[in-house]
């Protein structure tokens, strides 16, 4: 892949930040991640690459836009395949809480799992852990694990998971081992990345959640030197079936290599509502203001990239 491509694809998750911050706190998640959807695709026709969704709304007749299987990028330029999320969140935003993102990742062809659309458990750690987790073992383990990699007792690794039904024993083992725990609503892609950072606080992520969200946070934790595990959870028949149609293994642990091969990947996330790593949309008179992350795998160059866009001038979010 071309290295100017990291600053395109910056140019698309801000304008699906911009659109969908407008809905932040108004209730209505729907609208919020259509607007992100739009935006995100006008964009990426201006792109110069030849990109096909792995990653999307859903199928073509599920889903009006960024369905998979769609072809996104002025047809010139590198072969790539694309995993989006335009809204990482939708309730979070309707709520006007924390840590929703517009994300996508991008790998060159063939190199990024086509994941269903269904759960996927998973596991993720920062770079200092890496080698040290192990999905299937113990809650405690694992906890003990990070603890000894990072140079710290259990009582002060934070452990992060989404606050589901689901996870309850999950919850009962983190606090039964001492350690603290970071309950989110939404956005386990924000949760996954955030053990990579230190000043997020966050030291390990448990618990399933989407597994194309699964997909997206490999491709970050790649370019950051971290791990993530995951095994898909069929929840019926039918999604055993698909799994099977798509020559996956539910019983197969799912692990960086799996999720993304080769050496290069890009991700990028710019941040809708404020959240530990990023913050979210500003507007200011005639202007919006972004704060974007985009990291590349094949360098492992992380730029936080402070943006100043013209409403008036750009209206649309698009400059052609």
């Amino acid at each position: 892949m071309e290295r100017s491509l990291s600053m395109e694809l910056v140019r698309v998750t801000e304008a699906a930040a911009l659109a969908s911050a407008r809905w932040m706190g108004r209730g209505k998640k729907m609208e919020a991640d259509d607007a992100a959807t739009s935006a995100m695709r006008d964009v990426f026709d201006t792109v110069p690459m030849k990109g096909t969704v792995v990653i999307g709304e859903g199928e073509m007749d599920e889903a009006p836009m960024l369905y998979i299987g769609e072809k996104l990028g002025t047809g010139y330029g590198p072969r790539v395949d694309v995993a989006v999320d335009p809204l990482e969140g939708t309730n979070i935003v309707a709520s006007g809480g924390w840590n929703a993102l517009a994300v996508l990742a991008v790998a060159d062809h063939g190199n990024l799992l086509n994941a269903p659309d269904m759960y996927m458990d998973k596991i993720a750690v920062g770079p200092e852990a890496v080698g040290q987790i192990d999905i299937n073992a113990s809650v405690l383990d694992n906890l003990q694990a990070v603890a000894r990699a990072k140079n710290k007792d259990v009582e002060d690794v934070v452990a992060t998971i989404l606050y589901r039904e689901r996870h309850e024993h999950i919850i009962a083992q983190i606090r039964e081992a001492g350690a603290r725990i970071k309950l989110i609503n939404d956005g386990d892609v924000a949760g996954a990345i955030n053990t990579a950072f230190d000043h997020t606080g966050v030291d390990i992520l448990f618990g399933s959640g989407g597994a194309p969200e699964g997909v997206i946070a490999a491709v970050a934790l790649k370019s950051l030197g971290g791990e993530i595990q995951g095994r898909l959870l069929p929840q019926n028949e039918q999604e055993l079936a698909r799994c099977e149609s798509m020559g996956l293994d539910c019983n197969k642990i799912l692990r960086m290599d799996d999720l993304v091969t080769g050496d290069d990947a890009i991700f990028a996330a710019t941040g809708v509502t404020d959240g530990e790593l990023l913050r979210g949309v500003q507007f200011k008179s005639n202007f919006g203001l972004t704060h974007s992350v985009v990291m590349r795998a094949k360098s492992g160059t992380v730029r936080f990239i402070d943006g100043r866009h013209s409403l008036k001038k750009k209206p649309n979010l698009v400059m052609r």
